[in-house]
């Protein structure tokens, strides 16, 4: 089976999500998992003011277009293109043109593959960065920005926080 590559897709602006979810559900629906890997809708933190106060909010880092991983053929293009709310591929006419590595690699997307000696459930101890020497059990894995999610204890309160594969290891 070939390899799936990212993929930009054109959509009316403030379907984003519209997109993602609706995509989602029709993979489900036909069984399209090897075929259309994930569906991503990229976001990033911002700082607004408001009446004095900061405050960070997620702001879509490119509104209007929703990221694809998918074996690109005749059927995931159909099933792709014909989502309401999508627009098109970006490519030029109407050959859709796969991201290269330099063009995901500031969208925090990694492909080289890596593998990991752990799993949800288990328990990891931070091994570097600002959370490093805490222990916490993986919430999550996200193999594309090769993070886990795990609880830690931050103010007297369970906090999810997202951790880089490089700065973990499993306790044995």
């Amino acid at each position: 089976m070939a390899e799936p590559n990212w993929y930009v897709v054109h959509t009316y602006s403030g379907y984003e999500k519209k997109v993602k979810a609706n995509l989602d559900k029709t993979i489900e629906n036909r069984h399209l998992e090897e075929e259309i890997v994930e569906v991503r809708v990229p976001m990033q933190d911002v700082i607004e003011v408001k009446n004095g106060q900061r405050k960070t909010v997620q702001k879509k880092m490119f509104p209007g277009y929703v990221l694809v991983n998918m074996v690109m053929n005749d059927d995931t293009w159909y099933v792709v293109r014909n989502t309401r709310g999508v627009t098109g591929f970006v490519g030029p006419g109407s050959k859709p043109v796969p991201l290269s590595e330099a063009e995901m690699k500031p969208l925090g997307i990694r492909t080289e593959n890596i593998t990991i000696d752990f799993a949800v459930g288990d328990p990891i101890a931070v091994v570097a960065g600002i959370w490093r020497d805490t222990i916490g059990v993986v919430q999550r894995i996200d193999m594309g920005k090769q993070t886990a999610t795990i609880n830690v204890d931050l103010f007297g309160r369970e906090t999810p926080v997202e951790i880089s594969f490089a700065e973990v290891r499993k306790m044995h």
